[in-house]
């Protein structure tokens, strides 16, 4: 023989144990059983209701927090971006400065050769025109 599963028995008994109550406490009228079935099912229902907002109430302090959390962790990435973006431009200015300045340096030297090559040219022509004898 299969063994078999006790668990309709089990329900049974207890779904009967159940009715028994009822009608017991409602002194044996099928009608007052079931208005007290019912009165006790909404009671439980009402102080199922009754925990749920704090249930929800939980839910939304944890979403308020993890809220707070994600918003610092934002703000902190853009301190971040903020930070870097500062400094490569001040790096940028630093450069910008220091080829502005060689450029400058450079142009000077450029002068400068430019205007001793005009000089010796000049008293190179002069002494073929009769420049100082």
């Amino acid at each position: 023989m299969a063994a078999r599963s006790r668990a309709p028995l089990a329900i049974g008994a207890a779904l009967a144990g159940g009715i028994g109550y009822y009608l017991y406490a409602a002194g044996g009228s099928p009608r007052a059983a079931e208005k007290k079935f019912e009165s006790d099912a909404h009671h439980v229902a009402a102080k199922i209701k009754g925990e749920l907002p704090q249930r929800t109430t939980n839910v939304e302090e944890s979403a308020r927090k993890i809220g707070q959390d994600v918003g610092a962790k934002v703000d902190h990435a853009i301190d971040v971006v903020n930070r870097d973006v500062s400094k490569a431009k001040s790096e940028a200015e630093s450069y910008a400065k220091a080829a502005k300045s060689d450029a400058l340096r450079k142009i000077d030297e450029f002068d400068r050769k430019v205007e001793d090559t005009a000089a010796k040219s000049k008293s190179y022509l002069s002494s073929w025109f009769g420049g100082s004898k």
